[in-house]
């Protein structure tokens, strides 16, 4: 069951119900990875819809690892996601947001 005030979401991978997060380690990794000098500048991409598909790529990977995802992120480049491209980027976005939500701060369903 997802978690979302723990930063939890659900995404479906080559059939398999998988759940992703983004840990402090994660988005540390995930940061270094993306070259973006903060991870703000990332949340800014998704908010304006200039992320690439590589952002989408490695802030699934990130969290799908967080939670024990076996697969590399070139597993996941060629991987069946349920529901398109389009899913995976509502799923990566959605990761993001619950990952600064503060709970109480009145953004709980974000």
């Amino acid at each position: 069951m997802v978690n979302p005030h723990a930063g939890e979401v659900a995404l479906v991978v080559n059939g398999e119900r998988c759940l992703a997060k983004l840990t402090l380690g994660a988005l540390a990794r995930l940061e270094e990875r993306l070259e973006t000098g903060s991870l703000m500048a990332l949340v800014e991409r998704f908010e304006g819809g200039t992320f690439s598909a590589s952002d989408v790529i490695s802030l699934l990977y990130a969290g799908l690892a967080a939670c024990g995802w076996e697969g590399s992120e070139a597993d996941l480049a060629e991987a069946e996601v349920e529901g398109g491209p389009m899913m995976a980027a509502r799923v990566a976005a959605r990761m993001l947001a619950v990952a600064f939500v503060v709970p109480g701060d009145g953004n709980d369903a974000v």
